[in-house]
């Protein structure tokens, strides 16, 4: 019984996220030039260090880009390049790649 009141609280804290502004995945595609370095032109990166971002949950999203600008997360070159970026920025990159949609074929 526990565990069935206690889940939904915990779904609703880790999805929502409360932004004074709608992210905008359009203005995030705009924004994900240095993204795209290492990420991938389309979020599924070619370099075995760097995450795929496409399809990944815009909360997460959100929560790792803030955690780098803050140096809470570290990375020495999320770091430097979350440095730069502001909440709507963040928001709105987050909701570009979580807008991507990824299929997924079993072997």
């Amino acid at each position: 019984m526990i565990c069935a009141l206690a889940l939904p609280g915990i779904f609703l804290g880790v999805v929502l996220v409360d932004h004074s502004y709608a992210a905008d995945a359009r203005a995030g595609r705009q924004k994900i030039t240095t993204c795209q370095a290492c990420h991938g032109l389309d979020g599924l990166s070619k370099n075995p260090e760097a995450p795929n971002l496409a399809g990944q949950i815009e909360p997460y999203l959100v929560k790792s880009l803030t955690e780098y600008r803050s140096g809470e997360r570290k990375h020495e070159t999320m770091n430097i390049v979350a440095k730069e970026l502001s909440d709507e920025d963040i928001a709105d990159v987050a909701a570009y790649y979580a807008s991507i949609q990824v299929d997924v074929l079993p072997p």
